[in-house]
């Protein structure tokens, strides 16, 4: 269950009872400055909280310096280093607010207390991330060899009296993502940030990812996440505040349901709704608000009714609900500038 061990992340807390926070990693070239700033800047815009950068060369840990030390982005950044220990050491002295190592390819017991040394001259915390890729072997149990290899390397830590570190063990396999992360939990007092590896394309990862990690959640198991996905990195994001939501767990995202339309539908009802969202996240909306767009007259004005600001359409016009109640009938082609008009001025006045 939550309630771990509280470690610091740049200005982040993650562990006790903070929030769950929603992480992404960029895609683009960690080399191409230009490429890494623009990518980060999207990501904060969209609400990401932590961001992993992958570090294979000295280029890439004199941006991440230079990003730190100008400034480019506040959120914290995350060093993801393999194979190179030197990498590790060099990136926390550039400054940056968290470094993950994996211990499948970082395995000297040397290695790895120079790490901590620096980790604890710098106070810089460490994430212990494992993951199956790592694994050659083709007959060996995962979970088995995972729980085992990350024990032995939290035991490392513990007798370094290094305690500021964060666990994750990371599969492809939702059922045994589940099992894995099950025994971490009882196991282990350090927060845990869990994710579920090469899940696929958006559509695809996007719902192992929720499967699993919905289940953990709901379990109390958790304390950062990542929806990995091949694709644009602010979709991981997105998904990422959709799993917490839908949970209950963050209450900073507004929810926008729709119905699955049938032959009933006048209207086109996905392209109005892909209208619809792409403005309510130019909105900049922080709170959980239930906007509901119905096609018809069977459920629409009920659903409609019970959201905090929704439409339910007919055939040439629809009827605009805020709070339950009806404020408008308006024509089709006007109805979406009118109904984006309610809701701004809703959240204006509930704001001052």
């Amino acid at each position: 269950m939550r309630n771990k061990r509280i470690v610091k992340i740049g200005d982040k807390l993650i562990g006790g009872e903070e929030k769950i926070l929603v992480q992404s990693m960029t895609k683009c070239k960690s080399e191409d400055y230009l490429s890494l700033i623009r990518e980060l800047k999207k990501l904060e815009k969209i609400g990401c909280e932590i961001c992993r950068i992958a570090v294979k060369t000295d280029k890439a840990i004199e941006n991440l310096k230079k990003i730190k030390e100008e400034k480019i982005v506040k959120i914290p950044l995350v060093a993801d280093i393999h194979f190179d220990y030197r990498l590790a050491i060099k990136a926390m002295k550039a400054k940056v607010d968290k470094i993950r190592i994996n211990p499948f390819n970082i395995k000297k017991e040397k290695e790895i207390k120079e790490i901590i040394k620096v980790a604890k001259d710098f106070k810089i915390p460490i994430r212990i991330g494992l993951n199956a890729g790592g694994i050659r072997e083709r007959d060996v149990a995962i979970e088995e060899t995972i729980l085992k290899k990350l024990e032995e390397t939290v035991r490392l830590f513990e007798s370094e009296k290094f305690y500021d570190i964060v666990l994750s063990a990371k599969v492809s396999d939702p059922q045994k993502l589940i099992i894995i992360y099950e025994e971490i939990d009882k196991k282990y007092p350090y927060p845990i940030h869990l994710g579920l590896t090469e899940t696929g394309l958006p559509f695809e990862g996007g719902i192992r990812s929720a499967v699993s990690m919905g289940i953990l959640l709901h379990k109390g198991i958790g304390d950062t996440i990542r929806v990995s996905l091949t694709g644009d990195s602010t979709l991981e994001v997105l998904a990422g505040y959709e799993i917490l939501s839908s949970l209950g767990l963050r209450d900073d995202l507004p929810m926008i349901i729709s119905c699955p339309t049938c032959g009933r539908c006048e209207v086109n009802l996905e392209k109005i709704v892909k209208e619809i969202k792409r403005e309510i996240y130019k909105l900049n909306i922080k709170k959980k608000v239930k906007i509901a767009v119905m096609g018809c007259e069977v459920n629409g004005p009920g659903e409609a009714s019970h959201a905090d600001y929704g439409i339910a359409f007919g055939k040439n016009s629809g009827i605009i609900f805020v709070k339950g109640k009806i404020v408008k009938k308006e024509k089709l082609e006007n109805i979406i500038k009118e109904f984006l008009t309610f809701i701004l001025k809703e959240e204006k006045n509930g704001k001052d």
